[in-house]
């Protein structure tokens, strides 16, 4: 049976030795101190572990049903929901004016990462909610935010975002849902959206479905979208539910993993909506959330790779299978533990050499989010809104390959449903997919963020890591991190210059926007390393704390830059290789 165990000592690590958020001059992070956030961390980790990990298995095996038109979710999983609910959880990072608590979101997606590794299918629920929460709350009108928001912070209410069709994805120009006008200021919803997360449930009283539809007579295309929000059922003007509107469920989809959580079909057949922020603005509206989004689908990458690499240790600890090359490490056995051969610590090192730099990398991002909103800080905005599609599209490639290569630990038993590897697999799959697939992301990075503001963003990153070299570099026991954190940026910088070069060439560009988000991905860990092990020295050198434990991060980081971060050189050839072997083939020889 899978386990879970809370990450909070590392969480910790991350939060205070490594990007020290207690002294950050961000408003309420001097409130986060380490009795805090290890307090917040501790209870999260309890959760985790004793409420949503046991409901994981459950929620994978009972799937959703979709009954005369309401959907049952898994056994045990509203009794869950009321748990996060009841504690204030669903809007830990939430408004206080709105019955929020006002946490910065750096903590909030520390906790996320938790809750999400022990159950990433329930989660979803209310994680969609906190994206309609969001949306509302940036571009809703005072008397929606009054109506609304209270009841989707507490998961009162439960929260959608339509946006895709069965015509249409990436290109939302293409959306056919209508919004007909109404004498009263409504307007009257039509159509069907598919693929809606936690689309229609029973686990809360209502749920508030932001929907992106056309109003006739608008621009054609993506000008002419606008959002609405548009209630399960309709609230009166004392706050009180009324009759149901006209949406409903269609049917459940038949997916590879998140079975836990309902993926519907939704008609509107005339529903009511309601406009939110300005017509033909809807898209604007909708894409506020996105770094948060994208950062929350990159945590869930993580989360399902850190979730599978314990089990897979734990199983690599305990099967024995033949003795070590270089003679019996357990000699009292019948055979050794497996975790003594090469091949499998090269598994196991690959795993947690990613998992760790990954959260260090997310919950930096986490605190550009927070600097930007809680600053109002147009630098903080850009660095993030640059690095969004690498954490989102980096985090869960590598997420999903860490959950592969832990399934793989097993041999056999990986394959079998009874160990429950291969549901992290499967999990983990859609990460790389929804809120913008992972080529998407790169075709964002290289088409978009890489040149926006005349390349201002992507030069600060480039001088982050210089000062960081430079800052460094006088601590001799620094250099086998800084030599090649310095090589790979290089790298990274020759790629940049190439596109720079090529821009006129958009085949030979975008051809290497893939392997160019994945060498920044390296950087940016290769940084991320480069910072722990300059934390993990401090503490050694302190006399405190667990000295194993920050050992340890040293040979994890030493592994990193050694075997993972050379990696650049390969992927900056891919990309001065340019378009021409990508697109040669004609479409009729494929």
């Amino acid at each position: 049976m899978p386990f879970y165990e809370p990450t909070t000592k590392d969480l910790d690590f991350v939060l205070h030795d490594v990007l020290k958020v207690n002294d950050l001059d961000i408003p309420g992070f001097d409130e986060m101190d380490r009795d805090f956030t290890g307090a917040v961390l501790e209870e999260a980790g309890k959760i985790a572990r004793d409420v949503l990990a046991p409901l994981n298995k459950v929620g994978d095996e009972e799937g959703c049903k979709l009954e005369n038109g309401v959907v049952r979710v898994p056994t045990g999983f509203e009794d869950a929901v009321n748990v996060l609910r009841d504690g204030g959880w669903t809007g830990f990072d939430c408004d206080p004016e709105y019955g929020g608590q006002g946490m910065p979101y750096t903590l909030s997606i520390a906790v996320g990462e938790m809750h999400s590794s022990a159950n990433m299918a329930l989660m979803m629920y209310p994680g969609l909610t906190h994206g309609c929460y969001a949306a509302i709350h940036a571009h809703g009108s005072e008397e929606q935010k009054q109506k609304y928001l209270p009841n989707l912070v507490s998961f009162k209410w439960g929260g959608t975002m339509n946006l895709t069709e069965p015509q249409c994805g990436t290109d939302l120009g293409l959306i056919r849902t209508k919004a007909e006008p109404q004498d009263d200021g409504t307007y009257k919803i039509s159509g069907q959206k598919i693929w809606i997360s936690a689309g229609e449930h029973e686990m809360a009283e209502n749920i508030i479905h932001l929907v992106l539809a056309k109003i006739p007579g608008g621009p054609e295309g993506v000008k002419g979208i606008s959002l609405f929000i548009v209630p399960k059922f309709h609230v009166n003007d004392d706050g009180s539910l009324g009759e149901r509107n006209q949406v409903s469920c269609g049917g459940l989809e038949s997916k590879m993993g998140i079975h836990g959580n309902a993926t519907c079909v939704m008609n509107y057949d005339g529903a009511t909506g309601y406009l939110i922020g300005d017509m033909h603005k809807g898209l604007r509206a909708m894409f506020t959330m996105m770094n948060e989004a994208r950062l929350g689908v990159g945590m869930q990458g993580l989360a399902q790779a850190s979730v599978a690499y314990q089990n897979a240790l734990a199983f690599a600890k305990d099967r024995i299978q033949g003795r070590a090359v270089t003679g019996p490490k357990e000699p009292e056995k019948a055979a050794d533990s497996i975790i003594h051969f090469p091949d499998v610590r090269r598994q196991l090192m690959d795993q947690k050499s990613f998992v760790e730099a990954g959260r260090a990398f997310m919950l930096w991002a986490a605190t550009m989010i927070d600097r930007s909103r809680r600053n109002d800080d147009a630098d903080a905005e850009g660095l993030v809104s640059l690095l969004i599609p690498v954490v989102k599209g980096f985090l869960t490639d590598k997420g999903l390959e860490a959950t592969i290569s832990s399934q793989q630990v097993y041999g056999g038993s990986g394959f079998t449903t009874e160990w429950g590897a291969e549901q992290f697999v499967r999990d983990c799959r859609i990460a790389l997919i929804y809120e913008g697939t992972n080529g998407i992301q790169a075709l964002d990075l290289v088409g978009r963020k890489l040149a926006s503001d005349n390349g201002k963003h992507v030069m600060a990153f480039f001088d982050l890591v210089k000062t960081f070299i430079k800052e460094n570099s006088g601590d001799e026991r620094m250099a086998e991190f800084l030599d090649p954190l310095k090589a790979a940026s290089k790298d990274l910088q020759a790629a940049g210059m190439y596109f720079m070069q090529n821009a006129g060439k958009p085949d030979d560009a975008l051809s290497g926007a893939h392997d160019f988000m994945h060498l920044f991905g390296h950087v940016c860990f290769g940084l991320m390393w480069a910072k722990m092990a300059k934390a993990s020295y401090a503490a050694l050198d302190a006399g405190t704390g667990d000295a194993e434990f920050y050992e340890s991060k040293l040979v994890t980081g030493r592994y990193y830059v050694t075997r993972k971060l050379p990696e650049t050189g390969l992927l900056l050839q891919r990309i001065n290789a340019g378009g021409t072997n990508v697109m040669g083939l004609s479409v009729a020889n494929f």
